[in-house]
């Protein structure tokens, strides 16, 4: 009895050093498994970029092409006739609607309860300078030499000049549609179709199935009363003779209000 209290008495003793050992030694291994730990904590870690709203730089590419606006700017500013004002004739029969931006004028009249519009697009310019032309000559010249006076024929041709579109709308209350679509020179009007159009509210339908022949087709007395039937409703010399000056000018300020908008482009 004696021996086993001195016994339990050992172990009681023993025992805190043993649990302080096991502590000690537990607390060993735990700092060895988290000092990598650690270390990772304590390494610098890189910076979140914040968000930022400055304007990024503009590419050189960008600068350049900017630079080279900016000239065609001042060039058309100095060049061109883009402020100038047209002085409309006395007798000019139409009113004028013309908006910045658009490629186009309309011209509307009323003649003899009709309803007129003349739709005018930009002008297709002639320079002049046709360099295929020295060597047509060349070609003329040859056929001369082995053709005798063949080629004189060739003399009675018009150079090329600027002409403009135009689309004729004549319409009369509710009834069909009259449209003619033309090119206009300074000193003559040329009808290239003519169509019969029934306005039906429906997109679809609003053709009539057969338009009529090709104008040029037509007999010539034909062509000439439409020609005439034309003129009499203002289409004539001197409307054309007004619109190249008047279209030529208005290509020159969409010209320069489209490099314009190209530049505030380019500055964003």
């Amino acid at each position: 009895m004696a021996l086993f209290a001195a016994a339990r008495r050992a172990v009681a003793s023993a025992a805190p050093l043993i649990l302080r050992a096991s502590a000690s030694s537990g607390a060993q291994r735990g700092g060895a498994l988290l000092r990598p730990l650690a270390a990772a904590a304590a390494r610098p870690q890189p910076r979140a970029m914040p968000f930022s709203s400055a304007p990024a730089t503009r590419p050189s590419s960008d600068a350049e092409l900017l630079s080279v606006i900016d000239s065609e700017i001042k060039y058309a500013e100095d060049c061109d006739d883009h402020d100038r004002v047209e002085e409309i004739p006395d007798n000019f029969p139409f009113k004028i609607t013309d908006e910045k931006g658009m490629n186009a004028i309309t011209l509307t009249r009323t003649y003899h309860g009709e309803q007129i519009e003349v739709v005018a697009h930009m002008p297709s310019l002639v320079s002049g300078d046709e360099p295929d032309h020295d060597r047509d000559d060349e070609d003329k010249g040859e056929d001369k030499g082995e053709e005798g006076d063949g080629g004189d024929e060739d003399q009675g041709e018009k150079p090329p000049q600027s002409s403009i579109p135009l689309t004729v709308t004549i319409t009369k209350s509710d009834g069909p549609v009259l449209e003619f679509t033309c090119t206009a020179y300074p000193d003559e009007v040329l009808i290239d179709s003519l169509s019969v159009r029934q306005l039906s509210g429906d997109d679809e339908n609003d053709l009539i199935a057969y338009e009529g022949p090709d104008f040029n087709d037509l007999d010539e007395n034909l062509q000439k009363a439409f020609h005439k039937y034309l003129e009499l409703r203002g289409i004539s010399p001197l409307t054309t003779n007004f619109l190249h000056e008047y279209m030529i000018n208005k290509d020159s300020r969409e010209y320069l209000l489209w490099l314009r908008k190209l530049k505030d482009f380019f500055k964003q």
